[in-house]
């Protein structure tokens, strides 16, 4: 069950290992890019290609559809980047249902977990299969696998590099059930749990008056998407990456924004300037603070 890119090499590596894969379950076609085109998830085109059955609910306790689950009978039910999954759905098979997570739990619950590692400028993170219970993200680990966050790294790039490492968890992961030889280590209990909620429009607009290296974090951890972003002479734009800038134009309260016209954009944070180097202007593309300002004033 899953639905983004991030889902579709734990499938295929099931797939390449020969594990029996019954079914897929998927995200319903939507309407994607400029032309509005109904397009499949990438998990559905993988799981096509594989000559795998595939399933797409709209809702996820259709009586239809829990009759078509339950007839594959499947001993196993393996969750990447999915929606939340009603009891009647992850309690049906005989072994249960284990979900791969983007972070070393109880850490970081939530449905960002890879954003809000980078934000809060995390040294380490990984992965983690656990068996799914009532409380969401709260199940008996199975198996964890650390990966470091590099100073430079984005949620991007941290994303693809999980993405390898939970394909290869979730294949040891079924491999250890299979062969009945797995632990099922209930979560540590601790007051110091940082959670991962969803990010929205609201909560990814750049606060200028923090201070610069926080500032860094929260754009490296919404890079490439959701994307951070701020508002210049009322005008809106995502921010893609910032670096400490190489001047101090003049004395400046937080939130103050400068531009040479030609090629920097600096923007003072609490404690020092910031230089913008990779920006979107809203209805163009992305570019670099110079390509911006060969066509356009700030």
């Amino acid at each position: 069950m899953g639905t983004p890119d991030f889902a579709v090499a734990s499938l295929q590596k099931l797939i390449d290992a020969g594990c029996q894969v019954v079914a897929v379950v998927t995200a319903p076609d939507r309407p994607s890019g400029r032309g509005l085109q109904v397009i499949g998830s990438p998990v559905k085109k993988a799981a096509e290609a594989a000559g795998i059955p595939v399933l797409q609910p709209e809702k996820l306790r259709d009586p239809a559809f829990l009759e078509q689950l339950r007839s594959y009978n499947a001993d196993l039910q393996v969750v990447v980047a999915f929606r939340m999954l009603p009891e009647v759905v992850w309690a049906m098979p005989t072994i249960g249902t284990f979900n791969l997570h983007g972070s070393l739990l109880p850490q970081y619950r939530g449905a960002a977990p890879i954003n809000w590692a980078v934000i809060n400028g995390e040294t380490e993170t990984g992965v983690t299969t656990f068996f799914i219970e009532k409380e969401i993200d709260t199940g008996q680990m199975i198996f964890q696998a650390t990966e470091p966050i590099h100073p430079d790294d984005t949620a991007g790039t941290l994303h693809d590099r999980l993405m390898a490492l939970g394909a290869d968890l979730v294949l040891k992961t079924v491999r250890a059930i299979e062969a009945g030889d797995y632990p099922r280590t209930p979560q540590p209990v601790s007051d110091d749990l940082k959670p991962a909620p969803k990010l929205f429009r609201e909560t990814t607009q750049i606060n200028w008056e923090q201070p610069a290296a926080q500032i860094r974090n929260f754009v490296r951890g919404l890079s490439p998407f959701p994307a951070a972003w701020t508002m210049i002479n009322d005008k809106f734009y995502k921010v893609f990456a910032v670096s400490a800038a190489s001047e101090s134009p003049f004395g400046a309260e937080p939130g103050v924004a400068w531009s040479d016209h030609k090629k920097k954009i600096l923007v003072r944070a609490a404690d020092e300037w910031l230089s913008i180097d990779l920006l979107q202007a809203e209805g163009k593309r992305r570019m670099t603070a110079e390509e911006y300002l060969r066509g356009n004033k700030i």
